[in-house]
C-alpha cells in the first residue's frame, strides 16, 4: 500500500509543472505561473473571477511595507528581523502583482467591521504563528488606538480587538493529527484528531502543516507513527503526510457546517536552505536581498504540494486553498536568516515581519471578504 501510494504520488508529480512567464515592463519583477487546473478547492481563484491571484510577479513598491515593525506590539523576536539587526531593507519593498488583475488593498477597519463579533482561528505550526502575527499587525496599523486584549498560553493564544469583538486565535499543532504520550513513547496518530474539539465554534478556520513532517532524529517529536492499530518506527514522510492530511479532510467533512464556518488551507511554505534550488549551490537564504528573478524557479514543484493538491481535491466541504507555494518560492530574500531573536544560526524556514506573510494575509483578506 505504502509503495503503491508513493509511486502514484511520484508519477502524479511528473505530470505537474510550474511554468513561469517572464515579467515585462520597466519594473524589475519576479514572476510565477501555476498551470494547475481550477477545481472546487481553489476558492480564492473562484472568488477572484477569471483572475488567478496566485499567478503573477513580485514588483518593487515604494509604499511598502504595510506597517512599521517598531510600532506593532505583536511580533515575536523570532520574526522581528529589523529589531535584531537586519541591515538591508529592499526585501520589505516587494508587492505581489497578479498578471491579469490587482489584489484588493488591505483595509483593517473594513476587516474589523465586516468580521465584527467573529472568531478567526489559525491552526498549525510556527508558520501559522507567522501568519497570525502578520494579520494582527496589518489590522493594528489601521486601528492603532483600538483597545485590545492579548492572551498567550502554551498551545493557544488569542488577540481580541475589543471595540469590534473580533478575536484572532492561534492553536499550535505541528501535524493537525494527534501526538500522544503513551507507554511505548510519543505516538503520532495518523488517523486521530481528538484535538479537533478545540476548533469548533469558529467563524473562520485557517489551517497549515508540513514542516514538522520532515524532521528527523533529535528534532523529531515522535517515537512511533500509528496507522489504524499498527505502530511504525518510521514511514515514508510523504505517505505519512498524505495519511494525516486525509484524516484532517475527513474531520472537515464530518464537523464543519459551511453555513457557519469558512475553512482555508494555507499551502506549503517553502524553505531556502539549499541554494541549488535557485542555481546557487554554495548559498542559502543568508545575505539574500532580492527575490529570484529567473523565468522559472529551478527547484520546481515540491512533492508536498502534490499531496495537498490531491487531498484538497477530494474534500467534500468547501475549503479555500491559499496556494502560496510558488509565489513564496521566489522569496529567498525574505527569511530571518541570522536576524532572529529566538533562533540563533540561519533561519531559512520562517519569514520576517513585515514581509511575505503579509501577502498571504492579503490573499486571505481578498478571498474572505470580496
Amino acid at each position: 500500500m505504502g509503495f503503491s501510494l508513493h509511486l502514484f504520488l511520484f508519477l502524479l508529480c511528473l505530470s505537474i509543472s510550474y511554468p513561469f512567464v517572464s515579467a515585462t515592463g520597466q519594473e524589475q519583477s519576479s514572476s510565477y505561473s501555476n498551470s494547475s487546473s481550477d477545481n472546487g478547492v481553489f476558492g480564492a481563484r473562484k472568488l477572484a473571477g477569471k483572475c488567478n491571484w496566485f499567478r503573477g510577479r513580485w514588483v518593487y513598491d515604494a509604499k511598502y511595507p504595510l506597517y512599521d515593525p517598531y510600532k506593532c506590539p505583536f511580533i515575536d523576536p523570532q520574526f522581528n528581523c529589523k529589531k535584531y539587526g537586519r541591515p538591508d531593507s529592499l526585501y520589505l519593498k516587494y508587492r505581489w502583482q497578479p498578471f491579469s488583475c490587482s489584489l484588493p488593498r488591505f483595509n483593517g477597519l473594513y476587516f474589523l467591521r465586516k468580521m465584527k463579533g467573529k472568531k478567526i482561528m489559525f491552526v498549525g505550526d510556527s508558520l501559522s504563528s507567522n501568519m497570525w502575527q502578520s494579520l494582527a499587525c496589518l489590522i493594528y496599523s489601521w486601528a492603532p488606538n483600538s483597545r485590545f486584549t492579548l492572551l498567550r498560553q502554551k498551545g493557544l493564544s488569542s488577540l481580541t480587538f475589543e471595540d469590534y469583538k473580533v478575536t484572532l486565535l492561534l492553536y499550535r499543532t505541528q501535524f493537525l493529527v494527534d501526538l500522544d504520550s503513551e507507554k511505548v513513547g510519543r505516538v503520532l496518530k495518523l488517523d486521530s484528531i481528538k484535538q479537533g474539539n478545540m476548533w469548533r465554534g469558529m467563524d473562520v478556520l485557517i489551517f497549515d502543516t508540513w514542516h514538522w513532517w520532515t524532521h528527523t532524529e533529535r528534532i523529531q517529536p515522535w517515537d512511533y507513527m500509528e496507522d489504524g492499530r499498527r505502530l511504525y518506527k518510521d514511514m515514508d514522510r510523504l505517505v505519512a503526510f498524505y495519511k494525516g492530511l486525509t484524516t484532517w479532510a475527513r474531520w472537515i467533512n464530518a464537523n464543519v457546517d459551511p453555513s457557519k464556518t469558512k475553512v482555508f488551507f494555507n499551502g506549503v511554505s517553502p524553505t531556502h536552505y539549499e541554494g541549488k534550488d535557485w542555481n546557487e549551490p554554495m548559498k542559502s537564504c543568508s545575505s539574500q536581498t532580492q527575490p529570484y528573478f529567473g523565468p522559472k524557479y529551478p527547484a520546481g514543484t515540491p512533492m508536498a504540494w502534490v499531496v495537498v493538491n490531491k487531498v484538497l481535491s477530494r474534500v467534500k466541504k468547501p475549503v479555500y486553498w491559499l496556494d502560496i507555494t510558488g509565489l513564496s518560492q521566489l522569496r529567498k530574500d525574505a527569511h530571518p536568516s541570522a536576524y532572529s531573536g529566538n533562533h540563533p544560526g540561519n533561519d531559512c524556514s520562517h519569514w520576517c515581519l513585515p514581509g511575505l506573510p503579509d501577502t498571504w494575509n492579503i490573499l486571505f483578506y481578498g478571498a474572505l471578504l470580496t
